[in-house]
């Protein structure tokens, strides 16, 4: 089905206001980057999703690494990452990742999943492996983690949750009425439980994150809710960007939001206890993600579980 609205041309590209500039690629950790992940046959939510900021980041030396596959057992209508049957798992991608993280010295590392409604535990011990390689061969990397709702199964919620991330992400994406436009079998307020839910697996060790994309047709009204309900569920890690039309079989952009009401929504935002918030025209989940780090007792009580275990 092709989607059309009154921001687009006839080309079928969409006029994008003159505040949203994407830096093209023309540095050598970019090349760098971009020869590793090829190199070690590892996929970037960079690429995968055509994040608009992903020159800038490979310019800096990061990258935000997607597990699982390329292929998503979901086909959400904003998203560019490919729906079909997906492969097998691959043994060797934890180790891959592990060597990833040593090799570009990252002190900060975003790792992101497809979904993979076709296992049983929606590759949650896989994900769990590869946080666990990535300590091994890391030790002093904070990691992060952008999962899938995992069905909401309790089982692999806690099997992600018992490889110790130091923040867990999962995002609402938009508010609750265009949800089940927005999002293909996804649900609002599972999401919500999910966030929960990982957070009451470790006694609330851990920092929980969430983001929203504006411009699909939202209120003000409607965002400030879902801020109450993420608020309500633990989340203390909020992102608000502009969702951007990958490709004319998505969702059309209803609304450019001007920067200015970004500014004016992270002051929201904060006001309501947000403890981090980043706000802006092209910020996405794991945009800077590195600026936010965990609360000192969160950090050491997880650490201190981990050497219980003899895994630190």
């Amino acid at each position: 089905m092709e989607h059309r609205n009154d921001n687009e041309t006839a080309e079928g590209t969409e006029r994008k206001p003159s505040w949203i500039k994407v830096r093209l690629p023309n540095g050598r950790e970019f090349w760098d980057v971009k020869q590793l992940v090829e190199g070690k046959h590892l996929f970037t939510v960079c690429e995968e999703a055509h994040c608009p900021n992903r020159y800038e980041c490979w310019n800096q030396g990061t990258a935000t690494f997607m597990i699982a596959g390329e292929r998503c057992t979901r086909a959400c209508a904003y998203c560019a990452v490919k729906t079909a049957k997906p492969f097998p798992l691959d043994p060797e991608e934890p180790q891959h990742v592990a060597d990833a993280v040593v090799h570009m010295k990252l002190r900060h590392a975003v790792i992101t999943m497809v979904t993979r409604d076709d296992l049983p535990d929606g590759a949650a011990a896989h994900f769990a492996q590869v946080i666990r390689a990535v300590r091994k061969a890391s030790p002093s990397t904070i990691i992060e983690v952008l999962a899938s709702d995992l069905n909401e199964k309790p089982s692999s919620i806690r099997t992600l949750m018992a490889a110790r991330p130091h923040i867990f992400g999962h995002n609402l994406e938009t508010v609750e009425r265009l949800t089940p436009i927005v999002r293909f079998r996804a649900q609002y307020q599972r999401s919500l439980r999910v966030l929960r839910m990982a957070l009451d697996c470790v006694d609330g060790k851990v920092s929980t994150k969430s983001g929203i994309m504006l411009g699909l047709g939202e209120t003000e009204d409607e965002l400030f809710r879902s801020m109450d309900d993420l608020l309500e569920h633990g989340v203390t890690v909020l992102t608000l960007g502009q969702y951007l039309r990958p490709s004319r079989n998505h969702l059309p952009v209803v609304k450019y939001i001007h920067p200015d009401d970004f500014v004016r929504y992270e002051e929201v935002a904060r006001a309501k206890g947000f403890r981090h918030v980043a706000s802006g025209p092209l910020v996405r989940s794991s945009y800077h993600a590195a600026n936010f780090t965990p609360e000192a007792d969160v950090l050491e009580a997880i650490n201190e579980d981990l050497r219980k275990a003899g895994e630190l």
